[in-house]
């Protein structure tokens, strides 16, 4: 009986996939699925050298998407749900901890054009485990705040059309690789104003490696401590 319960509990954490559905603007709700690289299904990526690391399955086009314009400096806001629903359930399970990441991705030209490939993503936004004494991750904060998650875009960004990249990292069953499940959506967007800031940029593929300590990761065993994968936070 133990047992039967173990593998419900496993099937149920595993089919409790989740996706990016709302962009807030300076905490105006812009609409489901508006601005955003919509992928197919609610599945994670586990491949860290796939291209879907980019921007989700089929995200390296933005062709019939629209791009938001911003002002320097906004507060960008990511909302996220298991289906296709705002209520009735948690925003993502409960069991699917893990760290939250914002990268962004300067176009050469149109956001709607650019795959985000090369070396190209500045990271400005990441958090993991909050409290190693209760065990609070930042997806637990995510989901009090009924699936959202905020960042501040640098205002010394320079001015023109962006992808913006957030990330959510599911670690229970990062045991092994590939395990860890993540969870990615792009918004495009255009940032007007802004400043003449290069900072320092990563691959996406290329960034993350299996053996990264926060790809292979044992949720299980009390972590007192975690180092999300990728660079440093440039704040600007």
């Amino acid at each position: 009986m133990k047992l039967a319960v173990s593998l419900l509990a496993t099937a149920a954490l595993a089919n409790a996939h989740f996706t990016m559905q709302y962009l807030w603007s300076n905490g105006v709700d812009e609409g489901k699925n508006v601005y955003i690289r919509v992928p197919p299904s609610n599945s994670p990526v586990t491949d860290v050298t796939s291209t879907d690391l980019t921007c989700n399955v089929n995200g390296l086009s933005g062709a019939g998407v629209s791009t938001l314009t911003i002002p320097a400096g906004a507060t960008m806001t990511f909302e996220w749900h298991q289906h296709d629903q705002r209520t009735g359930e948690d925003p993502i399970s409960a069991g699917h901890k893990g760290p939250v990441q914002v990268y962004i991705a300067k176009a050469p030209s149109t956001a709607a054009s650019f795959n985000g490939q090369g070396a190209v993503w500045t990271k400005i936004y990441s958090a993991g485990l909050l409290n190693p004494t209760t065990q609070q991750w930042a997806t637990d904060v995510v989901n009090a705040n009924s699936g959202k998650h905020s960042v501040t875009i640098p205002a010394s960004l320079p001015a023109g059309e962006y992808l913006l990249r957030a990330e959510i990292i599911a670690l229970h069953v990062a045991s092994s690789y590939p395990g860890a499940q993540i969870y990615i959506g792009c918004a495009q967007v255009k940032i007007s104003g802004g400043g003449s800031a290069n900072p320092p940029k990563v691959a996406l593929p290329g960034a993350y490696k299996g053996s990264d300590p926060g790809i292979t990761f044992n949720l299980y065993n009390n972590p007192q401590s975690y180092t999300a994968p990728g660079p440093a936070v440039w704040s600007g």
